[in-house]
């Protein structure tokens, strides 16, 4: 069912695979945190929760940080900000880990 600015989904059509409670809020922040969280594991920072090793995919990792700097050009001025700030410098900070996991 469309509501306001994009769609909503009925409490009916979850497919009862986690309690909405348990999920974490959906907003542009925590969605840009989750593609940071992704990088850092692309590039071997930090561990896999999956698999609890450390793993790099450079590759994976510039196509990651690409995506987050068209949402970047994409979003210029329709975020508060905050949500401007976070993103420009989650996007450093892993442009920054990038270059230094490629030396």
């Amino acid at each position: 069912m469309a509501q306001g600015d994009g769609f909503v989904m009925n409490e009916g059509q979850t497919n009862g695979s986690a309690p909405e409670s348990a999920l974490p809020k959906i907003d542009f922040s925590s969605f840009i945190l989750s593609l940071y969280s992704s990088g850092l594991v692309q590039l071997g920072t930090v561990e896999d929760p999956s698999t609890g090793k450390k793993t790099r995919d450079l590759a994976m990792a510039k196509h990651t940080i690409d995506m987050i700097a068209m949402l970047q050009e994409k979003t210029e001025g329709n975020l508060t900000d905050d949500e401007k700030n976070l993103l420009k410098a989650l996007l450093s900070e892993l442009r920054m880990a990038y270059v230094k996991a490629k030396a």
